[in-house]
């Protein structure tokens, strides 16, 4: 009974590691879906993940420019994804030195705290804590409810436009002409479709066959009619991992979201007017001098309930983030509460030897004579 019972336990642990095991494999295996324009699939089973995405928005009003640049990391060679927009889009590549000179333009300022006491770091009280604080192919055949307005080869993208009356064909069409897309992909689609919105579709493939895609995509620049300026988030609920958005608005005035959308708290990193007088940065500008740069993290994807629809701030406040580096204020090189220490206590002495000399200086006097008592009256002496 003994052996069949220990027979039993074992079976049953090695069932559970098999499943263990099995859950960690497929882990490894199953793509990693992330995008906030849309949904970035890799083929196969494949990993590929997008660690950071940034897009500038430009809105003069009528018309929009989304220029987006996405960092992506995994084991993947290809990839695809899908954009929608409110109004049909031309497309075409951005220039990447966009996204160094904004963030040179919005960076934090750095400057000198000074403290008198010392802090943890500061000697005494070293500890060694740290502190410190974005040809081409032919066209496939439209299926019905889907219309194909473009395809076109721009660099490493092969970009399609579309439009569509059903998700379902839509997805199908997708699928049929190598645009990998995830099974829940038909009905986040739905409500855009509902409002006749357009599409673009890109795949993407590295310039050397079998190289994964690593590092920062190039950017893809559109443009499409707006009367409100938008920035499509809706599909990056089909993510399986935390996103992280950095969204530059250039408009007329500083901008702010409407809502959070199911993300955490958008935050305002860098508000005001457009300084650079030549470049893609000044270029892209022109009309819309006002630059506002907005952080977001998600999380939790799956939360996220809509697009992100802009709007004018009650006020062109200028905003910069400030990074203070603490100092422990020093005199010559020394620090100055040592030295405010060192001179109290070097006072407090002085004044204690000067009071304890003075006093060893006084000239030592006699007592004064004890005078004799009086004689008491009406006794004669003998």
């Amino acid at each position: 009974m003994g052996c069949y019972l220990r027979k039993c336990t074992r079976v049953r642990l090695l069932t559970l590691v098999l499943a263990l095991l099995g859950i960690q494999l497929g882990s490894l295996i199953a793509p990693a879906y992330a995008c906030g324009c849309g949904a970035m699939i890799p083929d196969g089973q494949q990993r590929l993940a997008v660690g950071r995405e940034e897009s500038v928005v430009r809105w003069d009003g009528s018309r929009e420019q989304i220029v987006m640049s996405l960092t992506v990391d995994g084991d993947a060679d290809r990839a695809a994804w899908v954009m929608p927009v409110p109004h049909r889009a031309t497309v075409q590549l951005g220039d990447p030195a966009l996204f160094t000179e904004l963030a040179a333009a919005t960076a934090p300022v750095h400057r000198d705290r000074y403290h008198f006491w010392p802090e943890d770091g500061d000697w005494p009280l070293v500890t060694g804590g740290d502190r410190s604080a974005g040809g081409p192919p032919g066209a496939g055949a439209a299926a019905p409810g889907v219309g194909v307005v473009g395809r076109q080869k721009l660099g490493p993208f092969d970009v399609a436009r579309l439009t569509a009356t059903d998700p379902a064909a839509l997805n199908g069409w997708l699928d049929s002409n190598g645009f990998a897309m995830p099974p829940r992909l038909e009905d986040a689609l739905q409500p855009y479709v509902s409002r006749r919105w357009e599409y673009v579709a890109v795949r993407l493939a590295p310039g050397t066959a079998g190289t994964p895609l690593s590092g920062r995509l190039d950017p893809l620049h559109l443009t499409f009619a707006s009367g409100q300026p938008v920035y499509p988030m809706r599909l990056s609920r089909l993510a399986r991992t935390p996103q992280s958005l950095g969204l530059y608005v250039l408009a007329a005035h500083r901008m702010e979201t409407r809502s959070a959308i199911g993300g955490d708290s958008p935050r305002v990193t860098y508000a005001g007017r457009v300084g650079a007088k030549s470049g893609p940065l000044a270029e892209l500008a022109a009309g819309t001098p006002f630059l506002t740069a907005i952080g977001q993290e998600f999380p939790h994807p799956s939360s996220i309930s809509g697009d992100h629809e802009l709007r004018r701030a009650s006020a062109d406040t200028p905003f910069q983030q400030v990074i203070y580096e603490d100092r422990l204020r020093k005199v010559a090189g020394i620090p100055a509460w040592l030295l405010t220490v060192v001179g109290t206590f070097a006072l407090a002495v002085t004044a204690v030897t000067v009071f304890a000399v003075r006093r060893s200086r006084r000239p030592v006097l006699p007592p004064p004579p004890v005078p004799a008592p009086p004689p008491i009256s009406g006794i004669r002496p003998s």
